[in-house]
């Protein structure tokens, strides 16, 4: 199944930057080039939301919210997904989830707080 852990979070004022990693263990490189990853999101009191999805195929998405602010990538060599957050507003603060996606199912990481305010 390996591990992920994320990495990266913190306090940040309106207008910051931060950028997020998730390093994958115990996970051969083939497997972390197929699979689909994903940053996800939860603030209090609302739903996990999708933020962006990179690999599996299909490129990155994005949420419209996030559009033109973050950006997914991610190093093979190093089995790492970034999220590069830029422009960041209060709205934008919540737990950040990696996830992996496989045909067995979605596999999340510990996640990493991220809270934007001044």
């Amino acid at each position: 199944q390996g591990q992920i852990v994320e990495s990266g979070g913190g306090l940040v004022e309106p207008g910051g930057s931060l950028r997020l990693s998730c390093r994958a263990s115990r996970i051969i490189l083939s497997v972390f080039n197929e699979n689909t990853w994903g940053w996800y999101r939860q603030a209090p009191g609302n739903q996990r939301e999708l933020v962006a999805t990179i690999g599996g195929g299909a490129g990155s998405n994005y949420a419209d919210s996030v559009k033109g602010r973050f950006t997914i990538s991610k190093d093979n060599t190093r089995k790492t997904v970034y999220l590069q957050m830029n422009s960041l507003k209060p709205e934008d603060t919540a737990v950040y989830y990696c996830s992996r996606q496989d045909a067995s199912g979605i596999f999340w990481g510990q996640g990493t707080q991220v809270t934007v305010s001044s």
